[in-house]
C-alpha cells in the first residue's frame, strides 16, 4: 500500500455531508427548544396575570364585605388599568327553603348577603378573560 492511500484510509476529519447533517440537526433540535423555551414564557405571564387577577379580586371582595352589607354595585380598575373589577352585593335567597322557614327568616335583624366580585384582564391570546369570586355573609336587614 502506498503512503498516500494508507493516509487516505485513516484521515481524520468528517466529510462535508455528515457536517451538513449534523447542522440540519442541531438547527431542528435548536427551533424545538426555542418553541418551547417560548411557550414556557407565555405560560409564566399568563399565570402571573391570572394571579393577579385573583388577588385583585380577593382584595375587592374583602373590602367590599368587610363594611356594612347593603345591596350595590361597585367597580373600578386596578392602579395600572390592566385589571377592571365590579363588587355586586345583594340578598342571599336560599333554594328549597319551606314557606314557613322563609317567614320565619323575614322578621330576623339580620340575613345573609351574597358578595360577588368579578374581576375581567386580557388574556395571552388577546381576548379577556374573567374571574368571578363570591362568598356569603351576614349583615344587618335593610330598613325598608
Amino acid at each position: 500500500m502506498t503512503k498516500r492511500r494508507r493516509h487516505r484510509l485513516h484521515g481524520r476529519g468528517f466529510s462535508l455531508l455528515e457536517v451538513l447533517v449534523a447542522f440540519v440537526v442541531l438547527s431542528l433540535v435548536a427551533t424545538a427548544l426555542f418553541r418551547l423555551f417560548s411557550g414556557a414564557l407565555r405560560n409564566a405571564f399568563a399565570a402571573e396575570e391570572y394571579s393577579r387577577a385573583v388577588l385583585v379580586a380577593e382584595s375587592v371582595l374583602d373590602e367590599a364585605a368587610a363594611g356594612t352589607l347593603r345591596e350595590s354595585t361597585r367597580s373600578g380598575t386596578a392602579e395600572d388599568g390592566r385589571v377592571q373589577w365590579m363588587v355586586r352585593i345583594g340578598p342571599f335567597d336560599a333554594t328549597d327553603v319551606s314557606p314557613e322557614l322563609e317567614q320565619l327568616s323575614s322578621t330576623s335583624p339580620t340575613r345573609m348577603y351574597r358578595v360577588a366580585g368579578e374581576v375581567t384582564f386580557a388574556s395571552p391570546n388577546g381576548g379577556q378573560r374573567t374571574i368571578t369570586l363570591s362568598t356569603i355573609r351576614v349583615g344587618a336587614r335593610e330598613v325598608q
